[in-house]
C-alpha cells in the first residue's frame, strides 16, 4: 500500500507541474491565467515543483467563473477546438459556467473502467433520469452509455425550477413537476427499449420506486441491474433502505448493484468504495486523481488538512489541461478517509452541505 500511495502521489506531483506550465505558458495558457500571472506574487512556471506548491496560488474564487467572456478560458493550446460550456447554480443571479472540450468524455470513459460488468453490460441500453439542460451531467451521462456500446433515453428536467418551486413554498407544484419526470421515466422504461443501466439522483430514485410501487411493481420488474446515482442527499440510511427495501437485497441476492458516486461540473467524478452492509454502508469517495483532487481542510485554515476520521470542509482542485482551478472550496463537508487499495489516495466520507450555508441552500433534485 505505501508504494502505490506513494506512485500516486508521484504521478501527482507530475500532473501539476504539467498543468501550470501548460496554462501560465504564453503560447499554451488560457487568457485568464496569463492576465492573473501578473497578480500572484510567486512566478508558477519557476516555482511549482510539486502538488503541495498549488498552496502558493490564492483561493480560487467562485465569482470568477460568474460571467464572461467564456473564451477568457479557453487555452491557446487548444484554439480551434469546438468548445462545450456547462453551466451550474443559477437558480438566482448569472450561474457559474466551465468550458470543455473533451474532458467530461474522458472522465466518463475512466469512470467506465470502475463499473462490474455484471450489472452494468456493455452495449446495454441506459435511462438518464437526471437534470438536462446547460448541464455536464446530460451530456456525460449519453457518452458513458456510447462509450460501453448502448443508446440513452432522457428525460427533459429543469433543476433550477425545482429550487424556485421549493424556495416559494409551491410543495404543490414541486409534486406535480416530479410527478411529470418520472412519467417520463416510466414512459421510457415501458416502451420496451431494453434499459438495463440508469442515472439518477438520490431524490429521483425514491420517487420513481414510489411510482413503481402505486403502479403494484417494484424496481425489479424495470430489468435495470445497474444504477449509477449522485448527490448529496446519499447517506448510509437512505442507501441501506434502497437495498434492503426497494432493492430486495444486496446485488448478489437482487442482482441490482448501485454505485454512489460525488461530483460535479468543475472535477468531474469522485466514485466510491463498494457499498456494504458489513461497513454499516458507508459511503467514502475518491477523486479522479490526478486529474482531480478532493482534500478535507480545516474549517479555520483551508491549507491545514484535518486527521483521519475528523470533520473539515472539502477543497477541489482541478487539474487538466482544459481547465485549472486551484483550491475550490466547495459548498460541502465531511470526513477525511484513508487511502483505499483501488484509490491510494485520501478520500472523503459523510458529505453535507457544509455548516457555513447548510440553513441557506437548496438542494433541489440532488
Amino acid at each position: 500500500m505505501e508504494t502505490r500511495v506513494k506512485a500516486a502521489k508521484d504521478k501527482l506531483d507530475a500532473q501539476a507541474v504539467e498543468t501550470v506550465q501548460w496554462h501560465f505558458h504564453e503560447s499554451t495558457g488560457s487568457p485568464f491565467w496569463l492576465e492573473k500571472k501578473s497578480e500572484l506574487k510567486f512566478d508558477p512556471l519557476k516555482e511549482v515543483k510539486c502538488y503541495d506548491d498549488i498552496k502558493k496560488f490564492p483561493e480560487f474564487q467562485d465569482e470568477w467563473l460568474r460571467g464572461g467572456p467564456i473564451t477568457r478560458w479557453v487555452p491557446k493550446g487548444l484554439a480551434g477546438k469546438p468548445v462545450y460550456v456547462f453551466e451550474t447554480g443559477g437558480t438566482t443571479g448569472i450561474p457559474k459556467s466551465r468550458m470543455v472540450v473533451t474532458d467530461h468524455w474522458t472522465d466518463y470513459e475512466n469512470f467506465s473502467d470502475t463499473l462490474p460488468d455484471k450489472y452494468f453490460p456493455k452495449g446495454a441500453n441506459w435511462l438518464m433520469l437526471g437534470p438536462s439542460g446547460p448541464r455536464r451531467l446530460r451530456l456525460a451521462v449519453e457518452h458513458l452509455c456510447q462509450h460501453r456500446g448502448g443508446i440513452c433515453f432522457c428525460v427533459d428536467l429543469d433543476p433550477r425550477w425545482v429550487v424556485k418551486l421549493i424556495k416559494k413554498g409551491w410543495m404543490e407544484h414541486l409534486e406535480a413537476y416530479k410527478e411529470h419526470c418520472i412519467d417520463q421515466a416510466l414512459t421510457v422504461l415501458e416502451a420496451g427499449h431494453d434499459v438495463k443501466c440508469m442515472f439518477t439522483t438520490p431524490k429521483l430514485l425514491e420517487a420513481l420506486c414510489q411510482a413503481l410501487e402505486k403502479k403494484g411493481k417494484t424496481f425489479a420488474d424495470t430489468g435495470i441491474t445497474g444504477i449509477f446515482s449522485g448527490g448529496t442527499e446519499f447517506t448510509p440510511q437512505f442507501t441501506r433502505f434502497c437495498v434492503e427495501e426497494y432493492f430486495g437485497g444486496p446485488p448478489e441476492e437482487s442482482g441490482i448493484y448501485m454505485t454512489p458516486t460525488y461530483g460535479n461540473t468543475l472535477m468531474g467524478l469522485a466514485c466510491s468504495k463498494p457499498v456494504t452492509k458489513a461497513e454499516g454502508y458507508k459511503i467514502a469517495y475518491y477523486a479522479p486523481q490526478p486529474r482531480a483532487v478532493v482534500e478535507v481542510v480545516e474549517f479555520a485554515d483551508y491549507n491545514q488538512p484535518v486527521g483521519y476520521g475528523e470533520s473539515g470542509r472539502v477543497k477541489l482542485t482541478t487539474l487538466t489541461k482544459e481547465f485549472f482551478v486551484p483550491g475550490f472550496m466547495e459548498r460541502d463537508e465531511g470526513e477525511r478517509e484513508k487511502p483505499y487499495a483501488a484509490y491510494p489516495w485520501d478520500g472523503v466520507s459523510g458529505v453535507k452541505p457544509w455548516r457555513g450555508i447548510a440553513s441557506s441552500t437548496t438542494v433541489g433534485v440532488y
